[in-house]
């Protein structure tokens, strides 16, 4: 059986290679099926001949990482698991760099949504939680501002609550919505330090506001993202598009199977979808179950909260998922339709970057 053994240098690199208890061995072993053992000053892989280079490909990777001072996490490992594994040929040159950390697509989904970032001006993204709607689209933004390719970030969401009522919120208008934003600080916050982002938004290249405070503005020189825009209504979604002025671009995120509007209220990001199909310079795009990158439980819970969820019924055609509540069959892994619907899948198509 091929084999290859690498030696490391010094308890900083063993640590830094195998990760705390050998996360990162479990986490390589695991992706490409490889034996993995660990010894002092030393690693040896075992199995297949193509996987075995791969995994050294990874190991030499984490240990050249260590050289260069930069930490090593179990995401630096994920992604060069991502790189190891891509075919040949496969689209993957689409990235943002933002300091020592570089930004890959791990799916075809967020490739093409990447892609559609740099190519539209408006994109809207729809997709189950976890596909990297709204970090991709932060990631983006602050690589053309560090570029010097805008002026400023708006970063925007609808104040709705999901299905709680908060009642009063003490502190200034940042305290009330900062709840609300809290996502969109999250990534921010993965991208830069926090005294950095603080800076930036002193001097206003950083702006978070609620979806209600952006009418009667022109918005030039911006990337202006719209986080959790199912929750935004028809005329609010209206409102907050044409705020885009000259040499800007805007980004709505959301997941049409999770509105918190009233039941009687259309979503504005379903409508947007819709009314926006093959009008130039906007891109729709559709991610689904197999671009979730968060723990392996999201993809399961996803799966299993499917059944009940209810997409509008106007994105069926649009975007490829069902408008009508989706039924699992337990018999052999098949969608049942609906008695009275012929030839729906419950699994969906994925809509290709318009």
């Amino acid at each position: 059986m091929p084999e290859v053994t690498i030696a490391l240098e010094g308890q900083d690199e063993e640590l830094a290679v195998f990760g705390s208890r050998d996360q990162h061995l479990r986490q390589i072993r695991d992706a490409l099926g490889v034996k993995v053992l660990a010894r002092r000053g030393e690693v040896r892989i075992e199995g297949n001949s193509a996987r075995v280079e791969q995994a050294r490909g990874i190991f030499e990777g984490l240990r050249s990482r260590h050289r260069s001072r930069k930490p090593v996490s179990s995401a630096d490992v994920a992604d060069l698991i991502d790189r190891a594994l891509q075919p040949p040929g496969e689209p993957g040159g689409v990235e943002i760099r933002e300091g020592n950390r570089v930004v890959r697509p791990r799916t075809g989904g967020q490739d093409r949504y990447l892609r559609a970032l740099r190519d539209h001006a408006l994109v809207l993204c729809v997709g189950p939680a976890g596909t990297g709607k709204t970090y991709l689209a932060v990631s983006y933004a602050v690589q053309l501002l560090r570029q010097g390719k805008i002026k400023k970030i708006i970063l925007a969401r609808p104040a709705v609550e999901a299905g709680e009522h908060l009642g009063f919120l003490p502190g200034d208008l940042e305290a009330k919505i900062n709840p609300y934003l809290r996502p969109l600080l999250d990534a921010l916050h993965d991208l830069m330090p926090y005294d950095q982002i603080r800076r930036y938004m002193d001097n206003d290249l950083i702006e978070i506001a609620p979806l209600a405070y952006m009418r009667g503005r022109t918005l030039n020189d911006a990337v202006i993202i719209l986080d959790e825009g199912q929750n935004a209504t028809v005329s609010q979604m209206k409102m907050f598009l044409t705020r885009m002025g000259q040499d800007s671009r805007i980004v709505v995120t959301g997941d049409v199977t999770q509105v918190d509007l009233p039941p009687a209220t259309p979503s504005g990001l379903a409508d947007a979808v819709e009314r926006l199909k093959g009008v130039p310079g906007v891109a729709a795009v559709t991610l689904d179950r197999t671009d979730i990158v968060r723990h392996p439980l999201v993809q399961a819970i996803v799966d299993a909260y499917e059944p009940v969820e209810v997409v509008p019924r106007e994105l069926e055609e649009t975007i490829g998922i069902p408008a009508h509540p989706r039924v699992h069959g337990h018999g052999h892994g098949h969608a049942a339709a609906p008695p009275g619907d012929d030839g729906a899948n419950g699994d969906g198509d994925e809509a290709e970057a318009g």
